[in-house]
């Protein structure tokens, strides 16, 4: 059974910050408390900036317990504008002592051929997660949405979302450039403990309104998760939010 989705308002992307390094304190260390790691995926946009805002200065949490990968990356070089990974690293990865290897990147050398990388960066998640069979369950997605109400390079109408054999997809013709990424498929996404969507800004309104509230068959509307699927908005974004909010406590 899919979980209930938990709606949380914020009046401030600040707010939403506070929020982020409240609840990953509390998720990384319960993870570590029984499964010796803390597994966490990352997505771009807006995201690392709300993320790294708070969290970065967090002396409670044990960095060096935590896997860092990416929801959805470019096929650019990691220090291109464009690289998830790039923002990820100014705003948090440069500010907290996580083990270089253990924030998994995609291979820099594959850029230029999608399908191979998504291929090794599925070796990769098996590697941590220790099967090439069973699909790895992380314990956080942090996503984000488009104004289309794509999710990590999954795009409405695209055929990535039907795949179901692998779990790291390339795509070629994405229709927000760069045209060529890899993602994480929703098999992958689905089976992650908990989905954390964070939403910020007038421009998410409209979007939310029809994932939320009108259960539009959008990309962000298809994930579930496997205990908790949450999502953190600010007054702007959810303007338009009919469905039942809470506000969250610290």
């Amino acid at each position: 059974m899919s979980p209930t989705p938990e709606i949380y308002t914020f009046p401030s992307t600040d707010a939403i910050s506070s929020a982020l390094d409240h609840f990953l304190t509390h998720e990384s260390a319960k993870a570590i408390a029984h499964r010796g790691k803390f597994t966490i995926s990352l997505s771009g946009g807006s995201l690392p900036k709300v993320l790294g805002a708070e969290i970065k200065a967090n002396k409670y949490i044990d960095w060096s317990k935590w896997h860092v990968f990416f929801a959805d990356e470019r096929c650019v070089p990691l220090d291109h504008e464009d690289s998830n990974y790039l923002l990820a690293k100014e705003n948090l990865l440069d500010h907290v002592p996580i083990p270089k290897d253990q924030v998994y990147t995609i291979d820099p050398k594959l850029v230029k051929d999608p399908e191979a990388a998504a291929k090794a960066y599925q070796k990769v998640l098996a590697a941590v997660f220790g099967s090439e069979t069973d699909i790895p369950s992380l314990d956080v997605n942090l996503l984000g949405l488009g104004p289309d109400g794509h999710c990590c390079s999954l795009f409405p109408g695209h055929p990535l979302l039907g795949v179901t054999d692998r779990w790291v997809a390339a795509i070629h013709d994405s229709p927000k450039p760069p045209k060529e990424r890899i993602t994480l498929t929703f098999p992958v996404v689905n089976e992650a403990r908990i989905n954390l969507f964070v939403a910020n800004g007038e421009g998410k309104a409209e979007v939310l309104h029809k994932v939320l509230d009108k259960k539009e068959d959008l990309p962000s509307g298809r994930v579930t998760g496997k205990e908790r699927l949450i999502w953190f908005l600010d007054a702007s974004a959810a303007k338009h939010v009919t469905s039942k909010a809470q506000t969250y406590k610290l």
